[in-house]
């Protein structure tokens, strides 16, 4: 999907939201988007693989990954050109433009091979962006179709809170609103479904009392 293809609506949200936000976003989101780390050091990547992030945001997460993993090439995908901004500055100071290429495009419908030059990947990962996304199962399921044999699906987004108070829920879902985010009570569901559909492996983690969900869904060399 071309630039000029972009569901126009949520493209504007995405700039509007972030246009401030991505300057002191790193900051201040390191306090409660959590389990990311945890995704990243369970990435795993083979010697020389690909890594795609959907919905890179700022690049702290490609960042991390790349640094953890030298010889493999990163791609990240945003809807936000303001986000994006922010991501191919990150990446520039870090000294990793060589190998991490970034583009901005719909993760619910791409063509990675139009926008990266590349068709699959060894690991895709989704960080806290399905729960900004509408139609997010759709992202699921396209970023299964664009891994590698052998290659797999990283996810980490809200949970339903399920242990915590519920003075804490609501306080929790009421802030999650001012920025457009839902915790999607389905993404359990919708990944085990997805992973038995395309005769996947899939491993699922509660995190911090049902804060955060952590799913990987392997496919089959």
């Amino acid at each position: 999907m071309s630039t000029t293809d972009l569901p126009a609506s949520h493209a504007k949200l995405m700039d509007g939201v972030y246009r401030w936000q991505r300057h002191i976003y790193d900051l201040t989101r390191k306090y409660y988007l959590l389990g990311r780390d945890r995704l990243i050091a369970g990435l795993d990547v083979p010697q020389g693989g690909t890594v795609l992030e959907l919905g890179c945001g700022t690049g702290r997460n490609i960042v991390l990954a790349a640094r953890r993993h030298p010889n493999a090439r990163l791609f990240g995908l945003d809807i936000s050109a303001e986000m994006l901004e922010t991501a191919n500055a990150a990446i520039a100071r870090e000294g990793l433009a060589a190998r991490v290429s970034l583009a901005r495009g719909d993760a619910t419908d791409f063509d990675a091979k139009e926008l990266f030059g590349v068709e699959r990947f060894d690991r895709v990962f989704v960080s806290y962006s399905l729960s900004m996304i509408p139609g997010w199962e759709k992202t699921v399921s396209a970023a299964l179709a664009s891994l590698a044999p052998g290659g797999s699906l990283h996810v980490v987004d809200f949970g339903q809170l399920e242990r915590l108070p519920r003075w804490f829920q609501a306080l929790l879902r009421g802030w999650l609103r001012k920025f457009h985010v839902e915790p999607r009570a389905s993404l359990r569901n919708i990944l085990e479904s997805e992973s038995e559909r395309t005769g996947a492996t899939f491993h699922f983690r509660t995190l911090y009392r049902g804060y955060a969900w952590l799913g990987v869904i392997g496919t089959r060399k």
